[in-house]
Parts: C-alpha cells; sequence; structure tokens
C-alpha cells in the first residue's frame, strides 16, 4: 500500500507540474499532407531517432482499409522490450499472460488464433497449437511501426476475424547513420539484465543497407498462492469455500536472454526495385518453479506428520527456439502496369526440456516418496511462400490488381515422456537432513526409459493455393477497394504413434472471401471509414490430430478430428476520425463479428478409458464444426499535444474498448473464451525543449475474463499497470533514459472451477476449487542511445 500511494501521488504531482510548466500559448500549424508509408517518404537520420524531435502520435494511413499506424516513436519513451510490450499501448490488445509478460496478443479479446500476426507484411510461423505466433519473440528495437489492421482485405490471406498486426521492421531506406543502445535492467529480486542494440543504415553500391542486432537479458520472478477446496456436500453455484484441502506456495522465475539479428539491402530503379531482408531471432530461457503444499493454510511448518508440509515439487523447464524469415521482393513497372513477385521461406525451431522432481510425505508417518518425470518437446514449423500479382491502370485514378498465392508449410511435432519412483534414501534420514530440493535425488533415465505421449509425434502438411482481385481507386475526398479471394487448402495429417486409429488422413476445402472498404474524408479534417469482410480462422494443430488422447478433457478421452473446416465469420467495421491540431487524431470505431462453423467439443457417446458402468461415466470427444457466435464492441482512441488550449509541448494519449460476445456451449450462453469486458491505456509526455528534458507517464488496466471447458471454469483478473520516464538529451547525438515499469506491483489472480466430468460440472458438484494470485515486483530501466 505504501509503494502504491508513493508512485500513483508521484504520477499526479508529474502530470501538475508537465501542465504548470509548459509554454503557455500555441496556434494549430497547418495541416500536414497525410503520411505515406514511410519506405517511400524521406529518410530518417538516426539523430532523429536516437534524439526525438516531438512526442509521437498515431498516423493517418491513405489506404482504403481502416489501418492504425504508430511509428516506434510512439513506444520508444517507455523502452519497451517486445513487440508485445510494445502492442499494451495500441486499442483493443489483450493479453492473458503471467504478470509482467506479453506474449499471445488477443485482438478486440478474443483467442491469439483469430489474429493475424504478419512481420513485414508476411505472415510468420509459431510453435503454439492454434497457429499464434508469440509476439515477445520479437524485439522493440527491430520495430519501425506497428500496424492494426481492424478489417481484411483480398490481397492478404483471410486468417483474420479479429483483425491484423503487422510489424514492419526497418529498412536501409529509413534510416540514414547508426545508433548504439546500451543498458540494463534492475528487478524485484536484485537480478540485473544486460540491454544491447546497434542499428547502421546507408548507402551500399547501387542500393541501401540497414543491419541492427540487439542482445536483451529477460528476468521474470513472480510468488504464487494458492489455496485449494475439496469435494462440496451441497451443489452450490457459487461454491463457498468452506472445505479447505491444502495450501501451495510457489516461487516462478523466468530467466534467458534473446538475441536477434535483421538486414535489408534495397535497390530502387527507375523502372524496376529489388528487396532482400530478414529477421532471426533465437531465445534461451530457463522457467524455474519451486513449490511448496501445505495441508494448513496459514503454517509452514516442517514435513508430515508433525508438521504441515505434504509436498515438495521442483520443475524446471530449459527452452531453446529460434524463428527466422527470408524475404525478397522484385517490382518491375512496365507498359502494362506494374508486377511483383515475392519469396520466402520462414522457419521456427522449439525446443524444451522440462524436469519434474517431487517429493512427498503422509500423515501416517511412512517414508516419503519420491516421483520424478521428463518431458523432451521438439517442434519445427517450416513455410515456404511465392506471391506473384499485378496491377493494371485502368484510367481514372482506377487500378486493377490480380495475383495468387502459393505456400508450402510442413509442422513436425515430437513429444517423448520418461517418469519413474523410487524410495526416498535412508529409512531413519529426516527430508531437512538430506535434502535442499528434490532435484537432489534425480536420477538419470535410462535410454528405453522415455516413450511417445500419445499423439505426441505427429507431422502436418498443408498446401495453400490462393488467387485474388480487386479494385481499388480514389475519387475527391473518397478511397475505395474491393475484392475477393478464393482460397484452397489441401491438409495431410500423420500421426506416429500407436494411439492413432489411422496414421495419415487427409483434408481439403475452399473458402470465397469477399472483402470492401471505404474511406470518405468529410472535411480536411474528418474522416469516415466502413469496412466489411469474411474471413476465416482454421482449427488448431491439437485437433486436427488423428490420435486419441486419454483422459485429456477432465477425466474423458478426446479423439481428434482431421476433417474439420475452418470457422469462418462476416465482419463489419465503422469508424469516424478527426485530426486535431497539427498531428493530433481522435477516433472511435464499432466493430460486429458474426461467426459460423465454430468448434466445439461434442460427445461421441462412446465409453472413455476410465469409464465405469457401475460407477463414474467417462467419455470420449470429438471436435466438430456445430456453433455459432458473435462478437462486438466500440473503440475509442485519442493521441494528441496540447497546443489547441496552448500546451503544445504536453502530449496525451489513451484508448478504451468495450469488448463483449455471446457463444452457445454444452451449458449455455457465455462469451468467448478469456475475453476481457474492456482495456484502456492513458498517459502523457511532457517535453522540456530548454532544458533538453521529458517525462512522462502511462497506466494501464484489462478487465476480467472467463473461460469455460469441459470439466474447468476459470475466472481471471488483473491489476493495472503503471509506467513511468524520465529522458534527458545531450546535443543532437546522446540520450540517457530511465524507466519504471510495473509499479503497481501487478497481480493476476485466477478462480478455478474444476469438475470429473459434464454431468458433475451441469449438477456443480465440484472435484476441485482453487484460488490462485501471481505477483511481481517493479522493473527499472536505465538505457543510452548514441547516434553516430
Amino acid at each position: 500500500m505504501i509503494r502504491t500511494f508513493s508512485l500513483q501521488s508521484a504520477a499526479a504531482l508529474a502530470l501538475a507540474t508537465a501542465l504548470l510548466s509548459a509554454p503557455a500559448a500555441a496556434q494549430d500549424a497547418p495541416i500536414p499532407a497525410a503520411e505515406e508509408d514511410r519506405g517511400d517518404g524521406p529518410i530518417t537520420t538516426s539523430q532523429d531517432i536516437v534524439v526525438l524531435g516531438s512526442v509521437g502520435y498515431r498516423n493517418r494511413s491513405d489506404e482504403a482499409e481502416p489501418v492504425l499506424s504508430y511509428d516506434s516513436e510512439f513506444f520508444q519513451r517507455f523502452e519497451p522490450l517486445t513487440a508485445g510490450d510494445a502492442l499494451k499501448r495500441v486499442p483493443s490488445v489483450t493479453f492473458l499472460s503471467d504478470v509482467i509478460e506479453s506474449d499471445g496478443a488477443r485482438l478486440r479479446g478474443l483467442p491469439p488464433g483469430y489474429t493475424q500476426i504478419l512481420i513485414n507484411g508476411e505472415r510468420v510461423p509459431g510453435n503454439n497449437d492454434d497457429r499464434s505466433f508469440f509476439m515477445d519473440r520479437i524485439p522493440a528495437e527491430l520495430i519501425d511501426r506497428v500496424e492494426i489492421v481492424r478489417s481484411s482485405s483480398a490481397r492478404r490471406t483471410g486468417d483474420a476475424v479479429a483483425g491484423t498486426i503487422n510489424i514492419q521492421l526497418r529498412n536501409g531506406y529509413e534510416l540514414d547513420g547508426g545508433y548504439v543502445r546500451a543498458g540494463g535492467l534492475y528487478y524485484d529480486d536484485k537480478e540485473l539484465e544486460p540491454s544491447f542494440g546497434a542499428v547502421y543504415g546507408g548507402a551500399v553500391g547501387p542500393g541501401r543497407l540497414l543491419v541492427g542486432v540487439n542482445v536483451q537479458g529477460r528476468h521474470n520472478p513472480k510468488k504464487k498462492y494458492s489455496l485449494r477446496y475439496g469435494d462440496s456436500p451441497e451443489n452450490n453455484p457459487d461454491y463457498a469455500t468452506d472445505d479447505f484441502d491444502n495450501r501451495e506456495d510457489q516461487s516462478d522465475v523466468r530467466d534467458g536472454k534473446d538475441y536477434s539479428a535483421n538486414a535489408s539491402y534495397e535497390i530502387d530503379g527507375e523502372t524496376t526495385d529489388f528487396r532482400v531482408s530478414g529477421f532471426y531471432v533465437r531465445t534461451d530461457r530457463t522457467e524455474t518453479e519451486r513449490s511448496f503444499e501445505y495441508v494448513d493454510a496459514t503454517a509452514n511448518t516442517g514435513p508430515l506428520p508433525d508438521g504441515a508440509l505434504s509436498s515438495d515439487n521442483s520443475n524446471i523447464n530449459n527452452i531453446d527456439q529460434e524463428n527466422y524469415s527470408i524475404d525478397a521482393k522484385l517490382s518491375h513497372r512496365w507498359s502494362l502496369g506494374e508486377t511483383t513477385l515475392r519469396v520466402g521461406f520462414a522457419r521456427f525451431d522449439d525446443k524444451q526440456r522440462e524436469g519434474e522432481n517431487q517429493i512427498e510425505f503422509s500423515d501416517e508417518g511412512d517414508d516419503p516418496a519420491f516421483e520424478q518425470a521428463f518431458t523432451n518437446t521438439d517442434v519445427t514449423d517450416k513455410e515456404f511462400t511465392v506471391k506473384l500479382d499485378h496491377e493494371f491502370e485502368l484510367g481514372n485514378d482506377i487500378q486493377l490488381v490480380v495475383g495468387g498465392l502459393y505456400q508450402n508449410k510442413k509442422r513436425r511435432q515430437s513429444i517423448f515422456e520418461a517418469e519413474a519412483e523410487a524410495e526416498f534414501p535412508g529409512k531413519e534420514a529426516t527430508y531437512d537432513q538430506f535434502v535442499d530440493s528434490p532435484d537432489d535425488l534425480f536420477t538419470p533415465y535410462p535410454a528405453d526409459a522415455f516413450e511417445a505421449a500419445d499423439g505426441g509425434v505427429n507431422r502436418i502438411k498443408e498446401r495453400r493455393l490462393d488467387g485474388f482481385a480487386l479494385l481499388q481507386g480514389k475519387s475527391g475526398g473518397l478511397t475505395w477497394e474491393a475484392g475477393v479471394r478464393y482460397e484452397t487448402t489441401k491438409l495431410d495429417i500423420t500421426d506416429f504413434t500407436e494411439a492413432a486409429e489411422v496414421p495419415t488422413q487427409s483434408n481439403k476445402y475452399e473458402k470465397l472471401l469477399p472483402s470492401a472498404s471505404i474511406k470518405f474524408d468529410l472535411t480536411s479534417r474528418d474522416r469516415i471509414t466502413a469496412s466489411v469482410a469474411r474471413t476465416n480462422r482454421r482449427p488448431d494443430f491439437n485437433f486436427i490430430s488423428p490420435a486419441k488422447l486419454d483422459e485429456e478433457v477432465a477425466d474423458n478421452d478426446l479423439q481428434g478430428n482431421p476433417q474439420l473446416n475452418p470457422e469462418t465469420a462476416w465482419g463489419v467495421d465503422l469508424g469516424y476520425e478527426r485530426r486535431i491540431g497539427n498531428r493530433g487524431i481522435v477516433g472511435i470505431n464499432a466493430f460486429y463479428r458474426d461467426v459460423k462453423d465454430l468448434i466445439e467439443l461434442t460427445n461421441t457417446g462412446l465409453p472413455g478409458s476410465e469409464d465405469d458402468p457401475d460407477g463414474d461415466r467417462t467419455f470420449i470427444y470429438t471436435p466438430l464444426n456445430v456453433g455459432d457466435g458473435k462478437v462486438w464492441g466500440i473503440e475509442f482512441d485519442m493521441s494528441t499535444d496540447l497546443g489547441f488550449v496552448g500546451l503544445p509541448n504536453t502530449g496525451i494519449f489513451g484508448n478504451v474498448s468495450w469488448l463483449d460476445s455471446e457463444i452457445t456451449d454444452f451449458a449455455g450462453k457465455r462469451r468467448f473464451n478469456s475475453q476481457s469486458d474492456y482495456v484502456y491505456n492513458i498517459g502523457f509526455i511532457q517535453d522540456l525543449p530548454k532544458w533538453g528534458v521529458a517525462f512522462g507517464a502511462t497506466h494501464r488496466k484489462q478487465g476480467a475474463a472467463f473461460d469455460r471447458v469441459i470439466g474447468e471454469e476459470v475466472r481471471t483478473t488483473y491489476g493495472g499497470d503503471l509506467e513511468i520516464f524520465v529522458e534527458k538529451r545531450f546535443g543532437k547525438k546522446f540520450t540517457i533514459r530511465a524507466v519504471g515499469s510495473n509499479l503497481l506491483n501487478g497481480a493476476k489472480r485466477e478462480a478455478f472451477n474444476k469438475f470429473d466430468n459434464l454431468e458433475d460440472q451441469a449438477a456443480r458438484n465440484f472435484d476441485e476449487y482453487e484460488l490462485e494470485s501471481e505477483k511481481a515486483g517493479p522493473v527499472f530501466q536505465l538505457i543510452a542511445r548514441y547516434a553516430f
């Protein structure tokens, strides 16, 4: 409480100081022309990146699609570590990550698989079953700008029910010169992590080259606290916590390094342009959990039977991930228009080695029991893509664009497991005498101890062939686009484990995806946007595997279904935005999605592996396209200086989104799983040019989210997140910036309802009720940048 109060008071004092110290008068500057893609505009010097000349704001886009564009200057002063950290400041993006982490971006609050993630306009593979790409894989230092594409276009793949997030990396035509970035991060547990980056761009031969490298220390120390309650004697939907079972105290430390590099070389000729670019990111990470379980709600005495400790668990996961992308683009302008060929290859490798060792004590005084388990997980995802399109000029500022895409995706997953039980060494020994950690008792597994997990060794081959055509044009204040995309997909899914009754199965489907967008300038300041599009979402990889997984759905089995089709959605967006002053913008947007063919788990009626006809019944569940849903919301955003009230060096920004949805599942109506009901971010930046100083703060919070699957229900809430920065500039080449984040000691709280089967879930007969709280302390950064 003391820390929270003092930091909030400091933020309020900083804001008051900013308002009182700012210059007293300013007039609106002339309205600039609408912003163009910076790759076609003037080259930015390295000094402009290191020493920011003004507060960064959202850009306007002249394309017909509803696009929100944020240059790196909008994020930079708060020194985000990753693309996920940067996205915390844009509208309608939520996360359901651990505290102070931002991995799976949830646009409009929907699960990550509903959002299309692009790097330089191209899809990238990820290691997740829902096909999503974790945004904390991309260091923020590589980013030139972030684009939020609210609707869809025929020129891109239609995997964008919620929308598209496009991360544009820096390129050679956007930077002249270089800079270095160095500093460190200090964490609540007194850990210090390094941060270093260097970028250079300049003319080389007939073109321009950009290269960048980045090394980032990552650390996240968290404390977790859980209270669990057992069977309830009465059917109570709210389940009063009156039957205590156990308490768990856990430390969870995630430590690692990210190594990244990007490069691009571009030649812009009179009729022919050429670009080759690529990026590489490697993550070395160790996740260390130590858990102590007690049979008393407050005591932390020694082991049973005399104490309250019932188990001691150690879980260590070593993660090694690599992802890279190489992309080449050739454009040629000739008498019939402009032809563009793009060839790309992307690969993601994920290797995880997870070990768990546990000691259990009994209240009968028996010898402690020791169990150990180990899991080896390897995922390799490769995509080869060729895109060809041609633009015809039809006259009257109207163009016809036609093109196609070929993509060959291969994904291989391998999961092997081993487990063993052993006697605790020394019958007369006590726990405290012999063991600092359960890891001390670990013994290596023989080679033949590892067995493939059910459904855990599989291969997916996915081949896509798409074609599209669209018309686009401008007339006065109207910019418009209308097109259609035809997507075809062929799948071959092979399961190499014994659990698969049919090892290899195939599927294919076709989707017709129309889209249209308009942008109309009512005045030089006021603009209306509208769009309609049909999109789809492809099934999760674990749902299309042909294997049967025992006890995967509570105590029930899961039978994969390779014949699943994508979910489809018709969506509408309608927005209005107004320019304020020179660069400020305020906007509001309403959206609606009508989702069909939702994938839901369905009871086959067949008995499961744990079925007892005379007792508890279990069944085999399989995913089918049987559901419908709808999603809607309102999004408001603003970023502007206060020049119109005489404060040109004060910038304010903020956004708030109200999100809602409805879906009918096995238990009735609910929201889409994990959709927060709101998210907002507000902040300010005060620049003091006379002293070369700037400071600012931002506060973010998202609403509660609810999940319901067969056998489990979860409600998740987050506390607020406060960040503050102070910056000092020295001349035109050097800047030092101090940043404090997670200053409110962010907390994540979850309430779990757990059931043995669907019948118990409907009757509210609980197997377990759990309350879990996770907290992390503040993080402080000191970063210096120098331009050369």
